[in-house]
């Protein structure tokens, strides 16, 4: 389809996207990526965040946990660690999750992971991201 690309999204459990889009913003280890049809080819790590992608003028969302992006001209692999739906996120459980990760970092103790209760963090953020751009 003209003026689209293919845009496939997995995980190691599963396939959770295969479909033509018009656009995506993929959340890249060092920051946001715009992806439109005949982008230049490019391999990446991802980072955490939201992706968001258009079909048909009606934007959709969901939460990337890192992983990897092949970007084609007309074709976007997303191979993320973990990722999420939307409608799938639990938004008390990621409320929750915040909660607790800004609680360590702002009350560390002797044996605080700093680089894990940030990660913690990041992905309750992108989690409750998504469900709000989700659910508008």
């Amino acid at each position: 389809m003209a003026g689209t690309f293919l845009l496939e999204v997995a995980t190691p459990e599963r396939l959770l996207l295969t479909e033509q889009v018009s656009e995506a913003q993929v959340p890249g280890a060092e920051g946001m990526m715009g992806i439109l049809p005949e982008h230049a080819p490019l391999i990446s790590a991802l980072g955490v965040g939201e992706l968001s992608y258009a079909v048909g003028g009606v934007t959709r969302w969901m939460a990337i946990h890192g992983g990897l992006v092949e970007v084609l001209p007309d074709h976007v692999r997303v191979l993320a660690d973990r990722a999420e739906f939307a409608d799938e996120i639990d938004v008390k459980r990621a409320e929750e999750s915040l909660k607790r990760a800004n609680e360590r970092l702002l009350n560390p103790k002797a044996d605080l992971d700093t680089a894990r209760a940030l990660n913690a963090l990041k992905r309750a953020e992108a989690r409750l991201g998504c469900a709000v751009h989700g659910h508008k």
